[in-house]
């Protein structure tokens, strides 16, 4: 049995590929570390503005939507972090260095958002009952800045938002604060032409309602990276079958994929090789094996090859039927 690790693409091409590859990627870390940075110097700087005006006219729509966008900042501030660690080489104690930061920053971030639901709703529902004087005006001023901010913000996480979760969360925030500051400024509009102050409140209630809408996905993806489960949009089945069709290859099992981080994933499996293939020719079975895997976003393999005559038992895996 012989194992081999796969970290880039392999035949004549590879060179060339690579270094494409780690040059692109390099440059799209520093656009994202840069998105980062503008993003939590604007939002923080209107988590200000609204924290004071909403305190000085009392109002409960844009308190919760300070809280909210102090959450996002926070969100970003440890995103930005776990992005740096990306970066960190490894060592003998953290062998894969500190990839996995990325996924236990996005199940935190999801986490946090989830806090500031109830502190939102609880606020909300007590105003709601007993309604306060707010002037309309004020709250749509502020409410228009705050669209402008996250508008902006979001669109320099658009080019990358699909390819790392916590891009994908940072982007779905940041224009969901966006389509709430419209809702502010609509509901103070109403205010101020129909003096309906129960709205403020109800507006409250509406931000919490999106926060569960724009986070629950962003939790249960990386609540499911944590657990090591398959990444989102790889199908092991389909991995399988992908091997298998290799010419030469017998049977592919003991399969496991997870997440090294939110943008790189790993595997390790058996091949099972025909009997009468030479070394020379189980080389290029590896290769193109690395090659494929690397397109599925697979960038780390290991692989123990096997004959048919000195194969293990393939085990059986409940789990590849099932997709919770």
């Amino acid at each position: 049995m012989e194992e081999i690790h796969s970290h880039s693409h392999s035949g004549a091409h590879s060179h060339s590929d690579h270094h494409g590859h780690s040059h692109g990627q390099i440059m799209e870390l520093r656009s994202v570390n840069t998105a980062f940075i503008v993003g939590i110097i604007l939002n923080l700087a209107f988590v200000v503005i609204e924290a004071v005006v909403g305190l000085v006219i009392h109002s409960l729509s844009l308190l919760s939507d300070a809280g909210h966008n102090l959450a996002d900042v926070a969100s970003l501030g440890l995103s930005l972090f776990a992005f740096r660690m990306m970066k960190v080489k490894s060592n003998t104690t953290y062998t894969y260095g500190y990839k996995k930061t990325t996924v236990l920053v996005a199940l935190l971030n999801g986490s946090i958002l989830l806090v500031s639901i109830g502190a939102i709703l609880y606020e909300s529902i007590h105003r709601l009952i007993q309604p306060e004087p707010l002037p309309g005006k004020t709250i749509s001023i502020v409410a228009a800045i705050g669209i402008v901010i996250n508008a902006v913000t979001a669109l320099l996480f658009f080019r990358n938002r699909e390819s790392d979760l916590n891009i994908k969360g940072a982007f779905l925030h940041l224009m969901s604060d966006a389509v709430v500051s419209a809702a502010l400024v609509v509901g103070g509009i109403i205010i101020v032409y129909t003096n309906w102050y129960w709205v403020d409140p109800l507006l409250g209630i509406l931000v919490a309602v999106v926060i569960v809408f724009s986070t629950w996905s962003l939790l249960r993806d990386s609540l499911r990276l944590s657990l090591d489960a398959v990444p989102q949009g790889i199908d092991l089945r389909a991995v399988q079958s992908l091997v298998e069709k290799i010419p030469g290859v017998q049977d592919f099992h003991h399969i496991h994929i997870w997440a090294l981080s939110t943008t790189e994933n790993a595997l390790t499996g058996h091949v099972v090789l025909n009997r009468e293939i030479g070394i020379e020719a189980q080389e290029k079975i590896k290769k193109e094996i690395k090659h494929q895997l690397l397109h599925l976003s697979i960038q780390h393999v290991t692989l123990e090859t096997e004959t048919e005559t000195l194969a293990c038992e393939p085990q059986r895996e409940p789990s590849l039927s099932t997709n919770p």
